[in-house]
Order: structure tokens, then sequence, then C-alpha cells
């Protein structure tokens, strides 16, 4: 059986669950999902994304969204919904919120499990990743087996 580590950053919508979940064909596929409630350290990178997306409503909005402590029990019920899609489509689904250091849980989370891959599917980042200060571009340097980066659609 494969397994892919799948750092997500909000619920994987029903494509989000076709693509990942036919990524290798037939083959049988285990996921571990990994997904970190929002933080106050990002506020500011979110709201230039959104203006670089023209999305200027979420982006005088980014302040309104639970963070720290409170964005927990959203991004816990986002994950129990993305496991459960994972699940409907067939895959083996296990998951966990991470906190502080996403990366290094995610090194671990690999290690652990032997892992096959990483897919992180998040948003455009465009400041981070002008900078490969993204996930996926962290994480080439740090988990040991392949990082895919794909994004992630809206409903």
């Amino acid at each position: 059986m494969f397994t892919s580590v799948l750092m997500i950053e909000q619920p994987l919508t029903a494509v989000d669950v076709d693509f990942v979940t036919t990524l290798h064909g037939d083959d049988q596929v285990s996921f571990i999902v990994l997904m970190q409630p929002r933080g106050d350290q990002d506020r500011l990178l979110r709201a230039i994304d959104d203006v670089a997306l023209g999305e200027l409503p979420e982006a005088l909005h980014e302040g309104d969204e639970p963070e720290g402590e409170a964005a927990r029990g959203p991004a816990a019920q986002a994950l129990a919904h993305s496991l459960n899609a994972l699940r409907q489509k067939g895959a083996k689904a296990t998951g966990r919120l991470v906190g502080n250091h996403p990366l290094d849980k995610l090194k671990a989370v690999v290690e652990e499990a032997g892992a096959d891959e990483v897919i992180v599917l998040t948003a455009p980042h465009f400041v981070e990743e002008f900078f490969h200060r993204d996930w996926a571009s962290r994480a080439r340097h740090k988990v040991g087996v392949p990082v895919l980066k794909l994004f992630a659609h809206n409903e």
C-alpha cells in the first residue's frame, strides 16, 4: 500500500478528494492528513494573497476568522470532514491537527509511518512561494521523500 502524508489548510473539496485518490491509478493509497489551524503569524500574508488574487472582500475580513486556540474547533471539523470524504472514496485515512512547527511534525510523521510521499494541498500563497517559504518548498529540504504541491479548489 502506498502511503501519502497530505498537508491541508482547509477542508478538502470533492474535486480535491477525487484528484488525490486517483493520483496513483488503481494502487491502494492510505492518507495521513495533517491540518494546521489558522494562526496570527500568517494573517498579513493571507491578506496580501487575497489582494493579489483580486479577492478584496476576503482581504478585508482576514481579521474576522478565528485564530489560535479559537481556530482549533473549526480545524478539527475541517479535518473530520476531509477524512470522511477520503474514506467514502475507499481510501484509508487518519489525521491530526498540528500546531507549532508543522514541518517538524511532518518530518516525524513521514518517518514514523514510512510514508512514500508528501502532498501539500493549499491555496496559492504568492509571497511565500516567491521566497520559497511555502510548506512545499520548505518540506522538500526536510522530509527525504518526494513532495508534490497542488492547489486546493474552492466550492
